[in-house]
């Protein structure tokens, strides 16, 4: 990473932000394409210190094996599986793309950013348990949730999540599902690897300490980008076919100020998260595993209710939440005027919209600001029954902006999931959004690149070199289970994230 180099005046891509999104699309576009000339600008003085930190995200490998909200009760009863049929097989998009890594040995230790941890989803009461019961049914017909298990067995379910079922009696209506496929994640480290192949392997340096001010066409067609060195105070202007920008909370404000008809109406809506850490370790010890509950009525998706395992600076580590917060920052590093400069003609219908019909969600929020220690650790103990609040310390994560758009109904709707948003040629993108993120960042490239590079993207090189990096990228699974069941398993072992081998090393 560097910041005294001098800056070039043309190139073929700037992305701007030092996050996972732009890591992933600098490194897809360089390996289908060495000769692309590229630039990677971020405003801090190292990458991956917002939304890609492994302190700021849940680093679950987002497949969908445990996550409630993606399997939604339809109003006949039955279970609506297909959210989580998309986002498991975005993720395995992902696992394809690293294990590609790996084995062409761009990447040596996979260790360094995945573990096999399994995903449990986890419930009380009899509805719960029945829609619990229904969801692993349904999911289960389905090749990619094979080896999903069910059970409302007091003794199996003291194996699956012991700390969770310590005193509690048998005579309690509680149901688990398990998935042993599971994964962790540090996308922090898997950004920083990123970045430091295009360094190393392919010359393309990440300028940190440079934020991009603004971005306007040019009358070459291409567009001129204007940055500004931090530390030198220098204003620089660049020319780029093509610009990304993957900023996190920071690309809505500047895909704001360019000249696109297709920014029309978008805003955003910052959450922040708290995360509940704990400090024993013969606690962390007795978990090991990413067991996600229901979340409250009226609260976000990102709200979802998790203890979870992760490994974090080579340590492993036990965190409960997120506690949802507010701030009116895009940005953990922003501004506190970011939510009221984002605010325009435009989108003000969109804005209002968003507010008048969520009223529930702006209760929940006051209600988490409003939380002290003890009531944190008393949410806790629904998942840790006598958990000890000195044992556990709070660490505020990292800040989420949600996606306000048009909606011709109500005004305006706020969305929880990512969206790329581009002009009609493809030459700017922007994403917006949270969660899955990360996890899918593979998937959401490879649609990118089709719609920036739309003729090179039916190129038959092109589409050689992203099968070779991603075998099922334009697959259908049901298709093709077997030869899909035969490449999992193969990612498996390249990534080292056999569940059994992971325990024994454990143990």
């Amino acid at each position: 990473m560097t910041t005294s180099e001098p800056l070039e005046k043309e190139y073929d891509l700037i992305c701007v932000g030092g996050g996972i999104m732009s890591a992933t699309l600098a490194l897809m576009l360089k390996l289908i394409d060495k000769n692309q000339k590229i630039l990677i600008l971020e405003r801090l003085d190292r990458v991956a210190l917002e939304s890609s930190a492994a302190w700021n995200n849940a680093g679950t490998g987002h497949s969908a094996f445990c996550e409630l909200n993606y399997t939604p009760k339809r109003a006949d009863g039955s279970i609506d599986v297909s959210k989580a049929i998309k986002v498991c097989s975005q993720f395995e998009k992902s696992k394809q793309f690293w294990s590609f890594l790996i084995r062409n040995s761009f990447i040596n230790n996979p260790k360094d950013f995945i573990h096999a941890v399994p995903h449990h989803s986890w419930v009380e009461g009899e509805n719960h348990v029945a829609f619990l019961k229904k969801r692993v049914n349904e999911m289960t017909k389905h090749p990619m949730f094979e080896g999903m298990k069910f059970s409302e067995d007091f003794r199996e379910l003291e194996k699956w999540f012991p700390l969770i079922m310590k005193d509690r009696e048998a005579s309690e209506k509680i149901a688990g599902s398990r998935m042993e496929l599971g994964t962790e994640v540090n996308y922090g480290v898997l950004t920083r690897t990123f970045f430091k192949i295009l360094e190393e392997k392919f010359d393309t340096p990440v300028f940190t300490m440079h934020e991009v001010e603004d971005v306007d066409p040019t009358s070459a067609e291409d567009w001129m980008v204007k940055i500004k060195n931090l530390d030198t105070k220098k204003r620089i202007h660049c020319d780029a076919a093509h610009v990304f920008i993957g900023a996190g909370g920071g690309a809505l404000p500047l895909l704001q100020k360019i000249e696109i008809d297709e920014k029309e109406g978008y805003g955003g809506f910052p959450v922040s998260g708290e995360w509940l850490i704990c400090k024993n370790q013969e606690i962390i010890k007795k978990h090991h595993a990413k067991v996600y509950g229901k979340a409250e009525v009226g609260s976000p998706p990102m709200s979802m209710p998790h203890l979870d395992t992760r490994y974090i600076d080579g340590k492993q580590e036990l965190l409960f939440g997120p506690f949802a917060g507010f701030s009116t920052k895009f940005l953990k590093e922003g501004s506190f005027f970011d939510l009221f400069k984002s605010i325009k003609w435009d989108n003000i219908p969109s804005m209002w919209g968003v507010f008048w019909h969520n009223i529930p969600l702006t209760k929940y929020l006051i209600e988490q600001v409003r939380m002290g220690h003890e009531d944190r650790v008393d949410e806790l103990r629904k998942f840790v029954k006598n958990a000890n609040s000195e044992d556990w310390e709070l660490k505020v994560a990292g800040q989420r902006v949600q996606i306000i758009k048009r909606d011709e109904e109500e005004g305006g709707t706020l969305e929880f999931g990512t969206e790329v948003v581009h002009s009609k040629d493809g030459r700017i993108t922007a994403l917006l959004g949270a969660s899955p993120g990360a996890s899918v960042a593979v998937d959401i490239m490879i649609d990118l690149l089709h719609f920036a590079y739309p003729e090179k993207a039916k190129s038959e090189l092109w589409q050689q070199k992203l099968t070779e990096m991603i075998p099922f990228w334009n697959k259908e699974i049901e298709k093709n289970i077997e030869d899909f069941k035969n490449i999992r398993l193969n990612c498996s072992e390249i990534l080292q994230i056999n569940f059994l081998q992971e325990t024994d090393k454990i143990a």
